[in-house]
């Protein structure tokens, strides 16, 4: 538009409105040809599509940023140890203990009573019936006796120990690694495109108008210096 307008317009202004648009055009034109090339291959220009291209070295990225950063021998040791050697402390378990279904205890300790010596004077009194009412309040006991193991400092570092040394001879570090390079042999040049392009094409967008500005002002200032006679008299 600003190209077109100086059709119309007179010197001096005439020939820096010209360079202007055309520098403008050129800046936003080229920045949007290294957006495109970036994802897409153009036939005769060397290092075009070199996303797509380069997608193996993109999934050893990830890998590595993973296994690096989250994943390292180091930090799957640190789950379970701190800094002095000690066994990290276990999350509260309560909560869980508290979802645990404890009737099937209560009816195993009915059929020990029922099998024992006990079981013929219980019949004589309405049978093992009569020791139902208590299985709510066995349930109560049996979850506070269950808490309180549970917070002693015994049974945290037993299970931590018990984690710890599992996850040693499980090799956890290995597994999680075998687990994240399958995930990504799923992926294919065009999903790596994809993701990558739909995390920064939209921002990549700005470098086009920005292009175009810088480009608009370069002319502008060069055409007024190869110019700057005309201005003078003018």
């Amino acid at each position: 538009m600003v190209t077109l307008s100086s059709i119309w317009i007179v010197d001096p202004w005439k020939q820096p409105l010209l360079q202007t648009g055309l520098f403008a055009l050129s800046g936003a034109v080229t920045n949007w040809l290294a957006i495109h090339m970036l994802f897409e291959r153009v036939p005769g220009l060397y290092g075009s599509g070199i996303i797509p291209l380069h997608f193996e070295d993109f999934k050893r990225g990830i890998h590595d940023l993973i296994m690096k950063q989250f994943f390292s021998k180091e930090h799957v040791e640190r789950l379970f140890m701190t800094e002095n050697g000690k066994t990290e402390e276990l999350p509260d378990m309560t909560p869980l203990i508290q979802k645990i279904d404890l009737n099937p205890a209560f009816d195993s300790l009915l059929n020990v009573i029922e099998q024992s010596s006990f079981g013929p004077m219980l019949g004589m009194v309405g049978g093992i019936q009569v020791l139902q009412p208590m299985r709510q309040p066995f349930q109560e006991k049996m979850q506070q006796c269950l808490t309180d193991i549970s917070e002693t400092d015994t049974f945290r570092r037993g299970v931590s120990d018990l984690i710890l040394e599992h996850s040693k001879q499980e090799n956890i570090h290995e597994k999680v690694s075998v687990i994240v390079q399958k995930r990504l042999e799923e992926l294919t040049p065009g999903m790596v495109k994809d993701i990558i392009e739909r995390m920064i094409a939209e921002h990549l967008g700005w470098l086009v108008v920005w292009g175009g500005v810088f480009g608009g002002l370069i002319g502008l200032f060069s055409s007024i210096i190869l110019n700057q006679n005309q201005f003078l008299q003018w």
